[in-house]
């Protein structure tokens, strides 16, 4: 009996034993439990280790899968945060001169006409294709803008305006026309490009049409071939560049589940924003001028088709080319000009 007690002691002061160890061994070391304790008495509610922790950066463990899954708290978020503010204020303000530039500019010089001859001739300056591709990509990127500009400045500009209930359908609208659209550039840029980079090389004799600017606001505009140096530079510089910089950071931005980190995202957003502010601005002159700024011009976009004067007028180069047969653009067949050519005059007085 006495045996069975001692061993049972003996097994009792081994398991004791033991377990204190595990026990220890679990426990943090002795320092850090000693620095955690002198620091909760000396500042009572002192997270800044923990939180110096969670903003490092340095991955945790979790079970969920996927790209910076482990990291809870991106630091530089903040630094994004406060870097979209002076991006959206100045791209505002860009946008903003743009369109108050060009009003102003209307009500001083008004619209730069051409008197027209009646019953001159029709050319045909642009083909159904180059409309096609021009008015998908006009449409695409005018419903981009537009949306665009009321995700980024809605808030301040039209909420206090309409008030929040029509301002949320508004919102929620243009958030899905803009992610819904954008793609329909990935088609768009590379037709428009293909059907119009023949005309478009750039030359010595575009440094002087920009030398000789204000002639073409007066007037007087230096002799140029089917694209004038204004046009060659929205072409190179909004749809071959500034497009396709949108495109891609577009894409980024719409597709999140593509493995891409925060922080790819946020400078594509950044860089999205300051290309589509300063697109937008350059875009508004190039519509005021195929619209209302030039007559004639948005007809030849409609129609296909420019009168004699208005090509001899605006692109004498091309016009000489034309008249000599070297243009790949034809003068049109009697009839074939929407109106006919006796109607051009009056056509041009409404355009």
């Amino acid at each position: 009996m006495r045996l069975q007690l001692l061993a049972t002691a003996v097994g009792f002061a081994a398991a004791l034993a033991l377990g204190g160890g595990a026990a220890h061994a679990q426990q943090p070391p002795a320092s850090d439990a000693t620095a955690q304790v002198e620091r909760q008495q000396a500042q009572p509610g002192n997270n800044a280790p923990l939180w110096r922790d969670v903003r490092s950066g340095q991955p945790g463990y979790t079970t969920v899968r996927g790209v910076e899954t482990g990291v809870l708290v991106e630091s530089r978020g903040q630094t994004y945060r406060e870097a979209r503010v002076p991006v959206a204020f100045w791209g505002g303000i860009l946008v903003a001169v743009a369109l108050a530039g060009l009003a102003l500019f209307y009500l001083v010089r008004g619209p730069m006409d051409v008197k027209e001859a009646g019953g001159g001739r029709m050319i045909r300056r642009f083909s159904n294709a180059d409309r096609y591709a021009h008015w998908l990509m006009a449409i695409t990127w005018v419903v981009l803008a537009v949306t665009g500009l009321i995700m980024s400045f809605g808030k301040d500009v039209l909420l206090p305006v309409i008030g929040y209930t029509l301002f949320a359908w508004l919102a929620v609208l243009s958030k899905n026309l803009h992610n819904f659209a954008g793609p329909i550039l990935i088609v768009a840029v590379p037709w428009m490009f293909i059907q119009y980079i023949r005309d478009n090389g750039i030359g010595a004799e575009d440094f002087k049409w920009f030398a000789n600017i204000f002639g073409y606001f007066r007037g007087h505009e230096y002799p140029s071939h089917r694209f004038n140096a204004g046009e060659k530079l929205v072409f190179w510089l909004i749809l071959v560049i500034l497009t396709t910089i949108l495109v891609v950071t577009g894409l980024i931005l719409n597709f999140p589940n593509l493995g891409q980190t925060r922080a790819t995202m946020q400078n594509a957003n950044l860089i999205h924003m300051i290309a589509s502010y300063v697109a937008i601005a350059l875009a508004a002159v190039h519509i005021y001028l195929g619209t209302i700024g030039v007559t004639g011009a948005y007809r030849a976009m409609r129609d296909g088709h420019v009168t004699e004067t208005w090509a001899e007028h605006h692109h004498r180069r091309w016009y000489e080319d034309v008249r000599a047969g070297k243009a790949r653009q034809k003068f049109a067949e009697p009839g074939e000009a929407a109106g006919g050519a006796g109607s051009a005059a009056a056509r041009t007085q409404t355009s």
